[in-house]
C-alpha cells in the first residue's frame, strides 16, 4: 500500500518548465485584474393575475373615470347635496326674511352649481342698507349669507316729506329712509352761501365733507351734536345741545381739531361758542 500523501507545495503545482498548473500565463508576468461585472438589467415586477402592462393601464384609466363620474353625479345629479336652507348673519336693521327674499337662493338646486356671485349682487342691488354681502356654501345642504350693514353718520331731511329722513354712511352714500332720526346721528343741513364760489363744489362733494367732519368728532361731542350745518367748503358748523356751537371750518386736519376741541371744552366748560377752524389757534367765547 502506498504511503500517505504529503502536503502539497508550490513545486507540486507546477508542470514542466516551471509553469504553474492552470494559470494560463507566462511565467514571470503579473496577473491581469478581472473587470467588474455589471448587474443584470432590472426587470419590471410581474403584474398580478398575469395581466400585461397595457391591460393594467387600461383598467386604471377606467377606474379613474368611474370615480370621477361618480363624483360629478354626487355633486350635480344626486339628491344629497342640494340647497335646503338659507341662513342669514350680520343683520341689524334688516330682517332675515328681507335678506332671503332679495337673495332669491334657488332651493333644491345642486349646492355646487349655485352662483354665489349672482346672489351677492341681488342682495346689494335690492337692499341699499347692505354695504357688502357674501354668500358661502354651507355643506352639505345650505347657503349662509353674511352681511355688513351700513352705519349712519348723518341724516338728511327728505324734500317734500316732513318727518322722513335719509341715512348717509361714512362714504357719503344715501341709502335708506327712516321715519325717526337714529339716536346720536346728527342732521345734515346744507345752508349754502350762493355768493361764494365754494357753493359750486356741488351738494355731493359738500355732503361728503360733512360726513368726514362727523366721523372725526370726539365721541362725547358726537353724542351731543344735533346738526352739522354746511355753508361752504371751509365753513362747517356743529350745533350742540345747550345752544352751543363749534366752528369746525373745513374737513381738513380732523384729528388735530378733535384733540384741540376736547381740551378746549374741558378748560372752557361754560363757553357757548368754540372755534377750532385753525387748530393751532383755538378760541372760546360766551357763557
Amino acid at each position: 500500500m502506498g504511503g500517505a500523501a504529503g502536503p502539497v507545495t508550490a513545486e507540486d503545482t507546477r508542470g514542466e518548465g516551471g509553469e504553474q498548473a492552470g494559470s494560463g500565463e507566462e511565467p514571470g508576468q503579473p496577473r491581469r485584474p478581472r473587470l467588474p461585472r455589471w448587474p443584470r438589467r432590472l426587470r419590471p415586477p410581474r403584474l398580478p393575475w398575469g395581466l400585461s402592462r397595457r391591460t393594467a393601464l387600461l383598467l386604471a384609466v377606467v377606474a379613474t373615470a368611474a370615480v370621477a363620474g361618480f363624483g360629478v353625479w354626487l355633486l350635480y345629479g344626486s339628491s344629497w347635496l342640494r340647497v335646503e336652507h338659507v341662513r342669514v348673519e350680520g343683520t341689524r336693521e334688516l330682517t332675515p326674511d328681507q335678506v332671503r327674499a332679495a337673495a332669491d337662493v334657488p332651493l333644491g338646486e345642486p349646492l355646487a352649481g349655485v352662483d354665489t356671485g349672482a346672489i351677492e349682487r341681488r342682495i346689494e342691488e335690492a337692499l341699499g342698507r347692505v354695504a357688502e354681502a357674501e354668500a358661502v356654501r354651507d355643506w352639505p345642504d345650505g347657503i349662509t349669507l353674511e352681511l355688513t350693514e351700513r352705519t349712519p353718520r348723518l341724516v338728511v331731511a327728505k324734500p317734500g316729506e316732513e318727518g322722513t329722513y335719509v341715512e348717509v354712511d361714512a362714504e357719503g352714500v344715501r341709502y335708506a329712509e327712516v321715519r325717526e332720526r337714529p339716536a346720536g346721528v346728527p342732521l345734515l343741513v346744507l345752508d349754502l352761501d350762493d355768493a361764494r364760489s365754494d357753493a359750486f363744489f356741488g351738494t355731493g362733494r359738500l355732503r361728503a365733507e360733512a360726513v368726514r367732519v362727523a366721523v372725526a368728532l370726539p365721541k362725547a361731542v358726537r353724542r351731543d351734536t344735533r346738526t352739522v350745518r354746511v355753508r361752504s367748503f371751509d365753513s362747517i358748523t356743529l350745533e350742540l345741545t345747550g345752544d352751543r356751537t363749534v366752528l369746525w371750518g373745513s374737513s381738513e386736519d380732523g384729528a388735530a381739531k378733535a384733540k384741540v376741541l376736547t381740551a378746549l371744552m374741558k378748560v372752557e366748560k361754560d363757553a357757548e361758542h368754540y372755534n377750532v377752524s385753525v387748530p393751532s389757534a383755538p378760541a372760546a367765547s360766551g357763557g
